[in-house]
């Protein structure tokens, strides 16, 4: 019988784009991603010298400019037409004029047309195979279109996040149907998979007009899709399998109870969305517990498609993910029990985790390159 198996990389394996590209953009996410975490952990109370003006931009940065540049770069590679490229250098560029200090909607202007981009990107997958899978990832990809467009229009980053969120978990979602090939029964479990995308994107647009009630819906369409993804995804066998897959759901199912409880939390104390520290764990949970572990998960599978390296799995990935789950169950105490420094440390030990994740992730691109010409 053959092993269940978590199917990365099998879409990715095609011809990387020319090296200077794939160079700049990952350059841009990068800087993008260490300046988005910097001023962070200056929003929390930790004095960096010379954050202080990119405090604001925090949410920006980590999700228009790091995660939708990576995701553009990944989509691009996968359709492999160069017009695509355009979607990862726009939001690369985004990026660059936040960090430089140019007016914040000359940077909204670059990531908009980024996400247009991508929304092209994904309408001419969508067209070559309508399947379900990518009708998700192009919901997500126009939950960012609206994001953007929203902070460009001058709304406040708390109305803002739900269509964040909904990019991103339409997006993991979407590749968790295509790259595990998880066909649902057709009945009640898909319509229950439907209905869950469907507050979710519902609870973006209402919150551009109602907040509280579109994060109400937002979080009940979360714990909808977080409950959905830790039943059907292959993630409960492989988790019994070695190396990279385990390590792969191991990622995989402590994020799906992250994302869970987040939208429990949207949902339940959507009075205090925007403001105090339960509005830190509620954005938290998700986008640190949920989105960060898949992206620990989904790195060494993808980034041999996307920069042409070999990543060597190796046992000691499991300390960034251990550390990053520990760090935000502290931050999350923190928050409850209105503990600053509880909070604070917390906060930085997540991005300690980050970076012990990026170090060792260099580590193995490394091993994989020593490793290449005896295979």
């Amino acid at each position: 019988m053959k092993q269940p198996t978590d199917d990365f990389g099998r879409r990715h394996r095609r011809t990387p784009p020319a090296a200077p590209l794939r160079l700049a953009a990952m350059v841009a996410g990068g800087s993008a991603l260490v300046s988005g975490m910097l001023a962070g952990l200056v929003r929390m109370g930790w004095r960096i010298p010379a954050v202080g003006d990119l405090t604001a931009a925090h949410g920006p940065l980590m999700v228009a400019g790091f995660l939708g540049t990576v995701i553009s770069l990944e989509r691009a590679v996968g359709l492999g037409r160069p017009w695509a490229y355009a979607a990862p250098a726009l939001a690369g560029a985004g990026s660059v004029l936040i960090l430089t200090g140019a007016p914040s909607s000359a940077a909204a202007l670059a990531f908009l047309a980024g996400a247009v981009t991508l929304v092209a990107v994904f309408a001419v997958i969508y067209r070559i195979r309508p399947d379900r899978p990518n009708a998700v990832l192009l919901a997500g990809t126009l939950a960012w279109t609206g994001g953007v467009l929203a902070w460009w229009m001058g709304l406040s980053v708390p109305a803002l996040v739900p269509w964040w969120a909904a990019f991103l978990v339409l997006t993991i979602a979407g590749e968790r149907l295509e790259l595990a090939h998880l066909r649902p029964a057709r009945g009640l479990v898909d319509a229950a998979f439907l209905l869950s995308a469907a507050l979710l994107g519902a609870g973006a647009l209402v919150s551009a007009v109602r907040l509280e009630a579109g994060v109400r819906l937002a979080g009940v369409g979360m714990v909808g899709l977080g409950l959905w993804l830790a039943r059907f995804d292959v993630a409960w066998r492989t988790v019994r399998l070695q190396g990279l897959t385990r390590y792969i759901a191991w990622c995989l199912l402590p994020g799906y109870a992250w994302l869970a409880l987040g939208g429990i939390s949207w949902a339940l104390g959507a009075r205090w969305f925007g403001a105090g520290v339960f509005y830190d764990a509620m954005l938290h949970m998700v986008f640190v517990g949920f989105v960060l572990s898949m992206i620990f998960g989904h790195a060494p599978v993808i980034l041999p498609g996307v920069l042409g390296v070999t990543v060597a799995f190796s046992r000691r990935f499991y300390l960034h993910l251990a550390l990053l789950h520990a760090s935000l169950v502290l931050r999350i105490a923190g928050d409850l029990a209105i503990s600053i420094p509880a909070r604070q440390w917390g906060g930085l030990l997540n991005v300690v985790a980050v970076v012990l994740f990026l170090l060792q992730t260099a580590l193995a691109v490394r091993q994989g390159r020593r490793a290449a010409p005896a295979s």
